[in-house]
């Protein structure tokens, strides 16, 4: 049971628990349904006056932003203005400056024009000069061949093939005794006359430095025949004798200086390296004979240092050498006069030996001497005057009357 105080007059009476729940849920829902309405009324006054607010809000934003967009409006205005008004300044003024760098431009081109055309002519000018100065030169050159040509043909019909082959190395010389003295000082270049291996070449060139250091030798051959020669020679027949020269003379180069296939437009080009049949060998003609040498030695000279640390290691080698041969040498005679005084040794052994058994013979020679002496010395002492006279009577009667005489 529950009791329920009335508000007006105080009483209280007691209803059950069903009537009570009635009660309470009656109450409660006339209070809820009452608090609702009071919060949509609140609720819509509310509103009502968000939304006056808002509006009123709006209305001064927008006029805000409007005045604030006409004032960027009127300056964004009058900035553009003044960036059309510069950049018709700036036209104005490159059009000034371009017009006056055309001019400037058209000035530079016409004088630069100018100025080729002259040049041009002043080059052709050159040109035709020069042109007429190399026709001389070639003009001249040709007649130099021509008549050089004339020469040695003329040359070659007056001479027999002997003599052809004389002649070209006595050329060659010539060439290279004009230069001697000035580019070749410390050169060697003679006839090869050395046949002790049975053959030779004609000349050999050598040259050593300032401190003695040999650094290029050449070993030349030179060759030649007369144009009506039955049996025609060619360079490649003398290649290998050329070689063996070389190598048996001690040369590092080879070179045939050769007026042989003179068709030959692979001989007649200039220096020929033939390399590939034979090592460092060439082929040239006389004109280049001086050339081969020249271009030989300064390539020959790049290697001077090279050739200076070899030639020391070669001398070490030789002072090792002949160091191993000394001491060999040494060894052998030392090994000699060992073996001849241990010989003399084993035959003084030998005769020591001999001496000592001739020796210990003679020791036991005296030995038994000695022993002998011993018994003859033992004999004597035990020999008296009584033993004497004993049976002896004129020595004992001798010796009676030597005492009584005492």
């Amino acid at each position: 049971m529950q009791e329920i105080r009335c508000p007006r007059c105080g009483e209280v009476f007691q209803v059950d628990e069903t009537g009570y729940a009635a009660i309470v849920k009656q109450v409660r829902d006339k209070e809820f349904e009452k608090e609702i309405l009071s919060r949509e009324k609140a609720l819509l006054n509310e509103k009502q006056t968000a939304v006056e607010m808002a509006v009123t809000r709006t209305e001064a934003e927008k006029d805000r932003i409007i005045a604030q967009l006409r004032a960027q409006l009127e300056k964004e205005a009058a900035e553009k203005q003044m960036e059309i008004i510069r950049l018709k300044n700036e036209i104005q003024l490159a059009k000034s400056n371009t017009e006056l760098l055309i001019k400037d431009a058209v000035q530079e081109k016409d004088t630069a024009i100018m100025e080729l055309k002259n040049k041009i002519q002043l080059d052709n000018s050159q040109w035709e000069l020069k042109e007429k100065s190399i026709n001389q030169q070639h003009a001249d050159e040709i007649r130099r061949k021509e008549e050089e040509i004339t020469y040695y043909k003329d040359f070659k019909a007056r001479q027999s093939t002997k003599m052809i082959g004389e002649s070209l190395e006595q050329h060659c010389e010539t060439e290279f005794n004009k230069l001697r003295a000035t580019a070749f000082p410390n050169a060697y270049f003679e006839k090869d006359n050395d046949v002790k291996t049975g053959t030779k070449g004609d000349y050999i060139y050598r040259e050593k430095s300032e401190d003695g250091v040999e650094f290029i030798s050449i070993m030349f051959e030179m060759k030649n025949e007369m144009d009506t020669t039955a049996s025609k020679h060619k360079n490649e027949d003398f290649f290998k004798k050329l070689d063996k020269d070389r190598t048996e003379k001690g040369c590092e180069y080879a070179v045939l200086v050769s007026m042989l296939e003179s068709d030959n437009e692979y001989y007649n080009t200039g220096i020929v390296d033939v390399s590939y049949r034979y090592p460092k060998m060439y082929v040239v003609r006389p004109q280049f004979f001086i050339p081969i040498i020249t271009l030989l030695r300064n390539a020959a000279q790049g290697s001077l240092k090279y050739r200076r640390e070899l030639e020391l290691v070669k001398n070490q080698n030789i002072d090792i050498t002949h160091f191993e041969e000394d001491m060999n040498d040494f060894k052998e005679k030392f090994s000699r006069n060992f073996r001849l005084a241990s010989d003399k040794f084993r035959t003084a052994i030998d005769e020591i030996d001999k001496t000592i058994d001739h020796l210990q013979k003679t020791k036991a020679a005296l030995l038994s001497s000695e022993n002998n002496l011993r018994l003859a010395n033992n004999k004597a002492e035990d020999l008296t005057i009584k033993r004497l006279t004993r049976n002896n009577p004129t020595m004992a009667a001798k010796f009676a009357e030597l005492e009584k005489d005492k």
